[in-house]
């Protein structure tokens, strides 16, 4: 009987407690606890976990007192069994002495993860698996890792439209590791799930069009069947006859609906997460045109033979509302009528909460009336809308004004700029301790942060801590540096040669770290300044290099510039000096600039000045520049001014804003003060007296130069930008005797990248779609004489594929129109070529802006027959616009 009762109570212990227990003292009566001192604890079936790490998880320590059976066996079970490592966990003892018990716990590892592998799918998509799941050998293969891996799997075809995924996970032990297993992940990701058609049910007031447009990921396929638009046009337009009222714009309008959809942007799948977040965008659309209680009754699938599903949204609209009376309490500063004006919302509109929020807190493409307290310095002013009363389709609501006081600004900091010292970022802000805060000014310093060109300009942030009680908020400006050196290497063709071109340009220069080599990263940066050089050689015949230097803040105080660079080209045939048909050029170049920005008629707009000093020595070149049959010896003295306004939010990619410029350039009127005479009949002239003639007369470079550009940029919707340009410049002369100068004209066409771009101080004038100076003028004999004024329109639609700082990538279409003409008189504003394409920009920190576009020139060049028609353009630094 004792013995009975012994067994019976060993063994409820191993099915509450999993005690497994070796009698080895008959004396023991387990059918009462008893209390025992732990003489000791063993731990076997463990290879690859550390054993007293183990005893301490198990909360059992040597020397304690404990109950058996009791609480302590079973805490330590559950403790261990947490640890998710084993398969199996046991506790027993070993021999027990007088009151003293040794317990051993007896673990069985779960298996470990040797190495796994996917089947079934590309070795793309298996790289993309391995950095989801996150698998790592040595891993323990629990079933909660492989849920969670089955899981992630699935997911990420869910997410791609693949609903009918199927995984098979397979474990097989590793031969030459013991407990160690691989795991084979069979994938079939069957067909992709697309939906067939989206079916709108309840919807009398609102089109289905309408609705389905406002779906985000959730689209149906694309259509394309005119036979059935004919048809459903035939048959539609034959219904409305029948009824005594022909209406061809709805029948046409359903007709298209049924045949032809066009799905771009979108793929057509189906994800049930997505769906959830576009079925909420169809209340915001109802919400949007006036039906406040509109709402979704049901959603159902029907799953079809082809794999593809159809979407059934039954929607019931309710009433659609109107604006009643909008009354205004709490307001102190500004009366109600004046609040009204800028709401912009009156008593009739549609109602639109969204849109009047919007217009309360903020309206990027207008005023909001939050604007007029933030500007102001009412940083915890609130205004919250109330419905108070419906009238039939009318809701009134009260604005009430919570106006709260002033703040002012009480320490600005920055934080992220690893390269870039403190004081050249916020010698840039506008929001400085003591002013009152202000918003715009906030939105604006975001700008002129973006606009040095250091830091990732969708990572500025103005971390703000207001502190409501002393009236005060601090400002922490978060950034993030990228690269903004450059480095160009690139090989170009001129004069039937390879001509090899090496560029270096550190935008973040420390010119007063000059000499601490501590600084060298690996030049000195920090301090805001620009160096810029250049090398570009063929060889022995042909060289040419540059130097630049631009300080951003003269005297670190206020943001005066000042520039200065150096430019010498030499180009000679290769034969020795005493060759009568010895042929050389220089080129030598020095220009001092001082720019500053203006408080008026705003702060965007900036004043620059620069004298330019250029030297042309020429020996037998008239193949390059044809004055005095490519001989003398010319001056170029000019002064420049330059007056233009900026206010793009950001420079590789900007949303909004605009840029104007008028440049002027002029020298002195040398021709006025000469003694030559300018009226000589150089017809009558033999050729030796006529080039000696042209290279006095030209001697020194008289002109004045006018240049206008502007670019306007508008995001339609979100990424997607619109963006307008127009060109124009016109060179002219102080003596219609002496007439235009031969140097400085415009060469127009191509990618505006052409080897001589500033050898006789002509502009190249990119023009996509046509050869590089084709929309050029010719003489009789077919050679270009350069223009003295053109014009250049471009509208093009931009949208990014990636705003990495590393690589900013946008595509673009375009369409440009533009010509150019020899003389004033022949200029005709409406004769322009014309010319569409498409291409892509990347920008990388260390090239700058690479551009690769194709376009397709409509209007033939007389003489040239292969100048326009379809044409790729590379381009550099935006050399193309």
């Amino acid at each position: 009987m004792i013995l009975k009762k012994l067994l019976t109570t060993l063994a409820l212990v191993l099915l509450c407690f999993g005690i497994k227990a070796q009698v080895k003292d008959s004396t023991l009566d387990l059918s009462t606890p008893k209390t025992y001192e732990i003489g000791g604890i063993t731990i076997s079936g463990i290879k690859h976990l550390d054993e007293s790490v183990l005893v301490n998880v198990s909360g059992l320590t040597v020397g304690d007192k404990i109950e058996i059976p009791g609480e302590p066996i079973k805490h330590a079970i559950q403790m261990l069994w947490a640890q998710n490592f084993f398969e199996n966990v046991k506790i027993s003892y070993t021999k027990i002495e007088g009151d003293k018990i040794y317990l051993d716990i007896e673990l069985s590892e779960r298996p470990r993860l040797s190495n796994f592998v996917f089947n079934g799918i590309r070795k793309t998509e298996a790289d993309d698996l391995n950095t989801k799941i996150k698998l790592v050998p040595g891993d323990v293969i629990t079933e909660n890792l492989l849920m969670r891996a089955k899981n992630t799997i699935l997911k990420h075809y869910n997410e791609k439209g693949f609903l009918n995924t199927y995984v098979n996970i397979v474990q097989t032990p590793d031969k030459t590791k013991d407990n160690y297993n691989h795991l084979i992940f069979n994938v079939q990701k069957n067909h992709k799930v697309k939906i067939h058609e989206i079916h709108i049910v309840g919807n009398e007031e609102v089109s289905a069009l309408k609705l389905k447009g406002a779906l985000k990921d959730t689209k149906e396929q694309g259509k394309l069947k005119p036979f059935g638009f004919l048809d459903d046009l035939i048959r539609g337009s034959i219904a409305t006859i029948a009824k005594g009222e022909f209406k061809f714009s709805e029948p046409a309008q359903t007709a298209a609906e049924n045949n032809f959809r066009m799905t771009f942007l979108k793929a057509s799948k189906y994800i049930p997460e997505k769906f959830v977040d576009d079925k909420a965008k169809i209340i915001d659309k109802y919400n949007e045109l006036g039906y406040r209680d509109a709402k979704l009754i049901s959603d159902t699938i029907v799953r079809n033979i082809d794999n593809t599903i159809d979407l059934t949204i039954k929607v019931d609209e309710g009433p659609k509302y109107y604006f009643g009376n909008i009354t205004w309490i709490g307001n102190t500063i500004y009366p109600s009528a004046f609040l009204g004006q800028e709401l912009g919302i009156k008593k009739g509109d549609v109602y639109n909460m969204k849109e009047l929020e919007k217009n309360i807190t903020y309206n990027p493409n207008g005023t909001d009336v939050s604007a007029l307290y933030q500007d102001n310095g009412y940083l915890f002013s609130r205004i919250i809308p109330i419905e108070t009363r419906i009238n039939n389709d009318s809701i009134d609501v009260e604005m009430r004004v919570q106006e709260g006081k002033v703040a002012t600004i009480n320490k600005v900091t920055i934080s992220g700029n690893t390269r870039t010292n403190d004081h050249v970022v916020l010698r840039e802000m506008r929001t400085r301790p003591g002013q009152l805060y202000s918003r715009e000014k906030l939105v604006r310093t975001m700008r002129e942060i973006g606009q040095l060109k250091y830091f990732n300009q969708e990572k500025i942030n103005p971390d703000m801590v207001p502190n409501q009680e002393n009236g005060t908020v601090d400002i922490n400006w978060k950034v993030e540096e990228t690269s903004s050196d450059q480095i160009e290497l690139s090989g170009g063709w001129g004069y039937n040669r390879v001509i090899g071109t090496l560029g270096l340009t550190f935008n973040n220069f420390s010119s007063r770290n000059l000499f601490n080599l501590g600084a060298y990263r690996p030049v000195p940066t920090g301090d805001g300044q620009k160096v810029s050089l250049r090398l570009q050689s063929y060889g022995a015949g042909y060289v040419s290099y540059s130097a630049s230097y631009m300080e951003p803040w003269l005297g670190g105080k206020r943001p005066n510039s000042f520039s200065i660079s150096y430019t010498h080209s030499a180009f000679t045939n290769g034969l020795d000096k005493s060759d009568p048909t010895f042929q050389s050029f220089k080129n030598q170049g020095l220009t001092i600039g001082l720019g500053k920005r203006l408080q008026w008629p705003d702060d965007f707009f900036q004043l620059s000045q620069s004298i330019n000093l250029q030297f042309y020595s020429l020996k037998n070149y008239a193949s390059l520049i044809p004055v005095g049959n490519g001989n003398g010896s010319f001056n170029n003295f000019n002064y420049e001014l330059n007056f233009g306004r900026s206010s793009t939010d950001f420079p590789m990619y900007p949303r909004s804003g605009s840029e104007i410029y008028l440049d002027l350039k002029l020298t002195p009127p040398y021709s006025t003060f000469s003694k030559l005479d300018y009226s000589k009949d150089e017809s009558t002239m033999k050729d030796a007296d006529r080039y000696a003639w042209e290279a006095e007369k030209y001697k020194w470079i008289e002109y004045h130069k006018w240049k206008f550009s502007a670019s306007f940029y508008k995001e339609i919707i979100p990424k997607l930008v619109i963006s307008l340009r127009t060109r124009n410049a016109f060179l002219g002369n102080y003596n219609s005797k002496l007439g235009n100068t031969p140097f400085e004209r415009y060469y127009m066409g191509g990618d505006g990248m052409t080897q001589y771009a500033n050898y006789d101080g002509r502009e190249i004038i990119g023009f996509r779609g046509y050869e590089n100076e084709s929309v050029t003028p010719r003489d009789q004999n077919g050679n270009e004489v350069g223009a003295s004024i053109y014009e250049k329109g471009t509208l093009e639609i931009r949208y990014p594929l990636s705003l990495n700082p590393s690589s900013t990538i946008y595509g673009m279409g375009f369409l440009e129109a533009g010509n150019s003409w020899e003389t004033f008189k022949q200029f005709n504003p409406f004769d322009v070529k014309r010319s569409a394409g498409f291409g892509v920009r990347v920008f990388l920190p260390m090239f700058g802006m690479l551009g690769l576009d194709w376009g397709y020139g409509f209007d033939a060049i007389p003489g040239q027959p292969s100048a326009n028609k379809g044409h790729f353009h590379f381009s550099i630094n935006q050399s193309v616009d």
